[in-house]
């Protein structure tokens, strides 16, 4: 592939933007391809090569990159109407009775304008609900670009991961292993009463994609709720993909106090919300007295692009559809695995999937999770398949990124850049382009 004009731009870039990049993950070896133009379940560069797209955004591109015939005409009605007002329109009431009436934890939404400012405004809101200061995270969770989770470390011994932000705020912040009840309860009897919330992903999406073990959430649920601290489920990956319109937290039965959401709500706009019970959501100004505010929050051309997304979802086989496939590549990519990388682990749900490149594995694959890591115990994979995020960081991540990633490309497949990201099937993907990217993997691998 000849990508003259995408490294012309990345040269451009360079001059102008910090690292020649709006957000660090799109930085790739040795420099990145640009997107001209969206067509369905591609994306075509630059320089005029077509990829399949499995990145879709990072997530919230549900349909690819054709919209719906009533979504496309609701984003241009709203968009011809006027850019923005300063005042609410009808659209951001309708979309949140959409979501109070499809998601069980969701009683009303505070609309935002990106998923990271919803986790912030849910740990603000935590903490001035509860009176409480401290924050239980999952090491190697995500939860976006803000000061309360950007950290590292063991419960004692907790330091911010990146430079820029106090070390004063992450004393503040505890974080544990993902899917280690123990750890978790050892924190809650000795931090108790001083923990405003659990943040945690109902399945980890930034690290790639780790499931919880059996019971695991209903831990959390427990202790939470034995302790008076809330439980705050970031769906901002998951919410409206995994578990359909209830979202991860009605395909598991767990319910939280409060849940954050971005990408597919605002339709492939900008946004973020925050979801919960009406007590606690009511805290918020100006109903309460903890401060949230924004001058592009309820945006009415993204409020209509989710609302028109969700309501085709509900009224059409887009779930059906994007999961069937989903289990179809994941499936295929087993089989891939079993013959020429065995020890590699393939992880996923519903339309979600990433082959993880752990070191080591079972010799007998007979009775494995046919589909991605389901966390059984009864699954000869169980005891290598990852648990945490530092499972996957132990995985070859370098191998993904220097050697796979570029590979995959070459054979015209858009995959996330690292080891870590999720990937993702659409309603624009067919049957004919999972195998296409299975014969992909099985020449890359």
């Amino acid at each position: 592939m000849n990508h003259d004009e995408s490294r012309d731009l990345y040269d451009r870039a360079l001059s102008v933007i910090p690292g020649g990049v709006n957000s660090s993950v799109r930085a790739t070896r040795p420099y990145p391809f640009f997107v001209e133009r969206g067509d369905g379940a591609h994306v075509v560069d630059a320089d005029g090569n077509r990829y399949l797209d499995y990145v879709m955004g990072y997530g919230p591109l549900l349909y690819g990159h054709d919209m719906p015939d009533p979504v496309r005409a609701a984003v241009q009605s709203h968009a011809s109407d006027g850019p923005m007002y300063g005042a609410p329109t009808e659209v951001e009431v309708e979309l949140a009775e959409f979501v109070a009436r499809h998601v069980p934890s969701v009683e009303m939404t505070r609309f935002v304008n990106s998923g990271t400012e919803a986790t912030v405004s849910a740990v603000r809101l935590a903490r001035g609900y509860t009176g409480r200061d401290k924050i239980v995270v999952m090491q190697g969770g995500y939860h976006g670009a803000q000061e309360s989770t950007l950290v590292e470390g063991e419960p004692g011994d907790v330091h911010p991961s990146t430079r820029g932000i106090p070390e004063s705020f992450a004393q503040h912040t505890i974080p544990v292993p993902f899917n280690d009840a123990e750890a978790i309860s050892e924190v809650f009897e000795e931090h108790g009463d001083d923990v405003a919330a659990v943040l945690t992903e109902p399945i980890l999406g930034n690290n790639g994609i780790v499931l919880p073990v059996d019971g695991y959430l209903e831990h959390l649920r427990d202790l939470t709720e034995a302790h008076g601290s809330l439980l705050i489920f970031d769906e901002v990956i998951t919410g409206f993909r995994v578990g359909g319109l209830q979202c991860a937290q009605g395909k598991f039965g767990v319910t939280p106090d409060v849940t954050t959401f971005g990408k597919i709500v605002g339709g492939g706009f900008p946004v973020g919300a925050i979801g919960g019970k009406s007590e606690i959501l009511e805290q918020f100004t100006p109903a309460g007295d903890v401060f949230q505010s924004g001058t592009f929050s309820g945006h009415p051309v993204t409020m209509a692009a989710g609302y028109e997304s969700l309501k085709y979802a509900a009224e059409n086989d887009v779930y059906d559809h994007v999961n069937r496939l989903g289990e179809k590549l994941r499936r295929g990519l087993t089989d891939v695995v079993e013959d020429q990388a065995p020890a590699y682990t393939v992880v996923g749900t519903d339309s979600m999937f990433k082959t993880v490149f752990t070191r080591e594995g079972p010799s007998d694959l007979d009775g494995c999770c046919p589909a991605g890591c389901e966390q059984r115990e009864d699954c000869p994979r169980y005891d290598y398949c990852p648990k945490n995020g530092a499972d996957v960081a132990d995985a070859e991540t370098e191998r993904w990124e220097r050697i796979f990633w570029q590979e995959m490309k070459e054979r015209g497949v858009f995959l996330t850049a690292n080891q870590f990201e999720s990937q993702f099937v659409s309603y624009a993907h067919t049957d004919e382009d999972i195998e296409t990217t299975l014969e992909a993997y099985k020449e890359a691998l």
